[in-house]
């Protein structure tokens, strides 16, 4: 048995061969094997939702949050900020977890269905191919500072917007962290 959980394991750390094309594993999936499912989805009749993120340091905020996303579907899709996108995004610091790491976690979620790693600092390009029926993003944004809005309205996906849980944050983590 340990032996076999090792072997998943090792499988999930190693998606990214070195020719650095992405490789699905379990419910962490390339965006080429993503597509395939959205359109079986599709066929299938099931509401898709996105949302997306850096998840680094993964706390009650993102747990509730991730909750409340799949509510507003059938199918939640997580699109993970690669580790050098959240390094842009963020700092030379982070991210404290590998995205290896971050999605094997994501993906043991119950609310989360699959999981996709993407490498820019936006998903936008990514979900307007996805064209989800909803996406999701915390309250700390809306319609006029979400980059990504005019594109997704304009394939007809519905924005929602999730409030954030007060004093939990990755950021909030750390400072107490090195306090």
């Amino acid at each position: 048995m340990l032996q076999k959980d090792l072997d998943k394991h090792l499988q999930l750390v190693q998606f990214r061969l070195l020719d650095n094309k992405p490789r699905s594993v379990g419910r962490v999936l390339s965006f080429d094997d993503l597509l395939k499912e959205r359109e079986a989805f599709a066929l299938a009749g099931k509401q898709v939702v996105t949302t997306n993120g850096c998840f680094d340091l993964l706390h009650v905020g993102h747990l509730r949050y991730l909750q409340a996303a799949k509510q507003t579907g059938d199918v939640l899709i997580v699109l993970l900020n690669s580790d050098t996108s959240v390094s842009a995004l963020k700092g030379p610091t982070r991210p404290i977890n590998t995205e290896a790491d971050r999605a094997e976690i994501l993906a043991g979620l119950s609310c989360v269905d699959y999981v996709c790693i993407f490498d820019a600092q936006s998903p936008e390009q990514w979900l307007v191919k996805l064209h989800p029926d909803v996406h999701v993003k915390g309250g700390d944004y809306d319609q006029e500072t979400l980059p990504e809005a005019k594109a997704l309205q304009a394939v007809g996906t519905r924005l929602v917007f999730i409030p954030t849980v007060p004093g939990r944050s990755t950021t909030s983590l750390l400072a107490r962290a090195n306090a």
